[in-house]
């Protein structure tokens, strides 16, 4: 799915986890790589991969230990901004990995993802407008809410 004027990045997977949303694909891998699936090579990449990501992208989550509250920001979710190149041409080998596991995932690009509830120069982390509340003010009045992404 893509958006011609897109400002966001995420790869995520296409099938909904049980809380609802599409896990991205560092939860994914890391879901691998906890049950001990991923190869030797795999398992290098993905923890030398996973200490670049700690040390050049902030966790939304240890600023604002709130972001990802299931209560307080049901369905938030991580985007790159579509500026960060150098992180987003990180992902190719998570990608590479997870289809070898026969994980598919999903590359989307949208304008307006949702309800910005943190943001950096990488990244935001968003409820989707498709959650009760988090659409702009006045769109379940006119029925002009952004789509929800899937």
């Amino acid at each position: 799915m893509g958006d011609a004027d897109a400002l966001y990045v995420r790869f995520q997977g296409t099938v909904r986890s049980p809380r609802g949303h599409f896990p991205g694909v560092f939860a994914l891998a890391n879901g691998l790589a906890r049950a001990g699936e991923l190869s030797d090579e795999e398992h290098r990449f993905w923890r030398a991969g996973n200490d670049w990501y700690n040390v050049n992208v902030a966790d939304p989550s240890t600023i604002d230990p709130s972001v990802y509250d299931p209560e307080a920001n049901p369905g938030a979710v991580a985007w790159f901004k579509a500026t960060s190149l150098d992180l987003i041409g990180r992902v190719d080998g998570y990608l590479t990995i997870l289809a070898a596991h026969g994980v598919a995932c999903e590359r989307v690009e949208s304008s307006n993802p949702g309800k910005i509830i943190y943001e950096d120069p990488d990244q935001v982390v968003v409820t989707p407008w498709g959650n009760a509340g988090a659409g702009p003010p006045g769109c379940a009045d006119t029925g002009h809410c952004p789509p929800v992404l899937k």
